[in-house]
């Protein structure tokens, strides 16, 4: 369980989804509603995924009363996702519509009878009580409760506005709020489309066949065990294995791989993936609530929960900055009147500040570039546990790549076949007849090479098979006894190596190949080479790490001339081979101290010591793989390096992005605060400084779903 849950028992856990959570002082203060609810133990609102967890007992109408300060919607986590309305359509705003209607008149009013008359005052005032009612309402209620957020703020500056006989700017005041927290509702209902995208992509019900009856059925229904058929051009409900029929499968949703991938007999198949062509019968292996894609949104919404170090930050600022800006406000309404200024112009001034004061920009500065990074990096096949992750990968200096499997293929292809005398494929039969009695890895390499080269090595028959620890294997075919295995099991045979051999077997190793032999006890026939293929994207990825500044290291158990040979041939910057998984540990720990920033890219199955140890650990090949959705702080669902850069290059945009919008919050404040020495500052260029930061540091971070590959 993530730390999110840990607050909240298991037991009587009930979710819900919210609507129209905009702000996270909002969150803040509908957490405190929930929880002070008859029944209610406890509750924690997830802001970034617009949920809330409940423990007790609750219904959904007295979570919308708890929510009824902002007009938010409650409903349970399983019912269908609420189709937005555009917030021009919203039934809310029509009175911010008829409000600014009142205004405009007002103040062309004015201008003919003048600013101070009835007749335009009434107009304003129609148009503040309008525009501001449940503004108002909520402020006066947090009002009493001492409770001093944004509407506590905005409704003394309004109402102060208008008891010195600013009723205009009282007016505009009240018209640009609402209209900045329609707009600030819409970029993050924006920011949290990216994971709601994903809630749509598997459909509700499945064909399902039982016993001879075929059925639709809602997948809160289908049962581990049952066949479902998926026809061309639909999408599956469940994750499971094709048992019959082939066909391609789009994965894109899942692991960000834009080219479908051929399926068959036995291969997995996830939900929300569109099958293009043929027709499949899929037996069902998880439930619903346990499919990857299911998953996937778990882990991505309470990713979106985790607090990132530089929120961490401004949650301290902001619960010491907003006591001193009303303390400000305070001293700048009353002290320069005592010393003879003019009460109504500093109480005026006094109330600007008070509204420029409020940390809406610099609270949701961080959470909701975490929120709409997080979103982009799930459509694009790269699963990231949190904000702090989300950070950190910008921050690695150094990638360490674990050898098979990840930069290779991770299975020993045949490279090379050397006959020393007879046919190569009657060598390469015989061969292949041995070694199907072997479990050595090297051996089923050579029986795929026989396969593919279509030689009938099964019929052989092979006696008195034995394997010779360490050094390979033997068995008689045709009367004849063959040996099989490295060079030197000949040199113990034969007493030495005729010198060309040799001289051959040493130019493979230099390769990074690993040389298998086949012989008598009076000769040697046949030499092959077998070597784990390296990844196409890997040399690829290497480049472009490296000219993002990031170092590449390569840590590897196998020999050092392997080692070496494939490590110049992708251009990692550094090569450790001979490693145990103590020492690819003790590795991870000597980067960490010279460069701080280390990220560890592996199975997240095995060197999970390694993976542990580094700032980020990365695991390859997440869809299907429980282990690497659980252990790894970031997962490439795809056994595709190639997500790396774009990761890297996604979590600095999050970075930069951060601290602009953190300097900007503070930066346009200060500059507001400043023009109260010359009494520069108006209600509405208050307004515009605070909710206007909200706004722009929101879309700023909004600029984030634009990150591709």
């Amino acid at each position: 369980m993530l730390e999110q849950q840990n607050k909240i028992a298991e037991q009587d856990l009930k979710v819900f989804r919210v609507q129209g959570l905009s702000c996270t002082n909002c969150a803040a203060t509908f957490e405190k509603n929930v929880k002070s609810l008859p029944g209610v133990e406890d509750a924690k609102v997830n802001f970034g995924a617009s949920k809330i967890y409940v423990k007790g007992d609750t219904t959904i109408e007295d979570l919308e009363r708890a929510g009824a300060f902002d007009n938010l919607k409650i409903r349970d986590e399983k019912e269908q996702r609420i189709q937005r309305v555009p917030f021009w359509k919203q039934k809310q705003n029509i009175k911010v519509y008829i409000s600014a209607i009142l205004l405009i008149i007002s103040w062309f009013l004015s201008m003919r009878f003048g600013e101070g008359h009835i007749i335009p005052t009434i107009g304003y005032a129609s148009s503040i009580v309008i525009g501001g009612y449940s503004l108002f309402i909520a402020g006066f209620k947090n009002l009493s409760k001492l409770n001093f957020d944004m509407k506590t703020l905005m409704t003394i500056a309004v109402l102060g506005a208008a008891m010195i006989g600013e009723w205009g700017e009282g007016a505009t005041v009240v018209i640009l709020f609402a209209i900045t927290e329609a707009l600030e509702r819409y970029s993050m209902d924006t920011a949290r489309q990216s994971i709601e995208s994903l809630m749509d992509l598997a459909p509700k019900e499945a064909l399902i066949r039982r016993g001879n009856e075929e059925m639709m059925i809602h997948v809160d229904d289908i049962q581990v065990g049952d066949i479902m058929i998926v026809k061309p051009g639909q999408k599956l409900a469940m994750d499971g294995v094709v048992i019959n029929g082939t066909s391609t499968i789009n994965q894109a949703a899942i692991t960000g791989e834009s080219v479908p991938v051929t399926k068959t007999m036995n291969d997995e198949v996830y939900a929300g993936t569109l099958n293009e062509e043929g027709l499949l019968e899929v037996k069902v292996t998880k439930r619903v609530e346990d499919t990857t894609l299911s998953k996937i949104i778990y882990l991505v919404e309470e990713a979106q929960a985790e607090r990132a170090p530089s929120q961490a930050f401004v949650d301290k600022f902001a619960k010491y900055y907003t006591p001193a800006i009303m303390i400000l406000a305070l001293f700048i309404a009353v002290i320069p009147p005592l010393l003879g200024g003019d009460w109504s112009e500093w109480i005026y001034q006094g109330l600007a500040v008070l509204v420029v004061g409020c940390p809406c920009a610099l609270v949701v500065s961080t959470p909701v570039a975490v929120v709409t990074a997080i979103g982009n990096a799930a459509k694009n096949g790269v699963l990231i546990k949190g904000g702090i992750h989300l950070e950190e990968v910008g921050n690695v200096k150094v990638m360490a790549f674990d050898k098979t499997g990840t930069l290779t293929k991770g299975y020993p292809s045949v490279t090379d076949v050397v006959t020393l005398k007879g046919n190569e494929n009657e060598w390469l039969t015989t061969m292949a007849a041995i070694e199907k009695n072997s479990h050595h890895p090297l051996a089923s390499a050579i029986m795929r090479k026989a396969e593919e080269k279509e030689l009938d090595y099964q019929s052989l028959r092979v006696e008195e098979f034995q394997s010779i620890t360490g050094k390979g294997v033997k068995g008689i075919v045709n009367n004849v006894l063959y040996y099989v295995g490295s060079p030197n099991l000949f040199e113990e045979l034969h007493g030495k190596i005729d010198p060309s051999i040799k001289a051959k077997i040493t130019q493979l190793q230099i390769k990074g190949k690993t040389v298998m032999m086949l012989g008598t006890e009076d000769e040697i026939l046949s030499l092959i080479a077998v070597a784990d293929e390296v990844r196409e994207s890997s040399k690829e990825v290497i480049e472009k790490l490296n000219k993002l500044g990031i170092e590449t290291v390569m840590l590897t158990g196998d020999n050092e001339m392997s080692a070496i040979a494939i490590g110049k041939q992708i251009g990692v910057s550094y090569i450790e081979a001979d490693l145990l998984p103590e020492d690819k540990l003790h590795f991870i720990k000597v980067l960490r101290e010279k460069y701080k920033g280390v990220a560890m890219i592996g199975d997240g199955v095995n060197d999970a010591p390694a993976l542990a140890a580094s700032s980020v650990g990365v695991a390859m090949g997440g869809a299907g793989t429980d282990t690497a959705l659980e252990t790894a702080d970031v997962a490439l669902m795809s056994d595709d390096l190639g997500k790396l850069p774009y990761t890297v290059k996604l979590s600095r945009k999050s970075l930069a992005i951060i601290k602009q919008n953190i300097t900007f919050s503070l930066a346009i404040k200060a500059i507001a605060l400043l023009l109260v020495i010359p009494s520069w500052l108006t209600l509405w260029i208050a307004i515009f400084a605070d909710m206007g930061a909200t706004l722009l540091v929101t879309l700023n971070s909004l600029r984030l779903l634009k990150v591709k590959e």
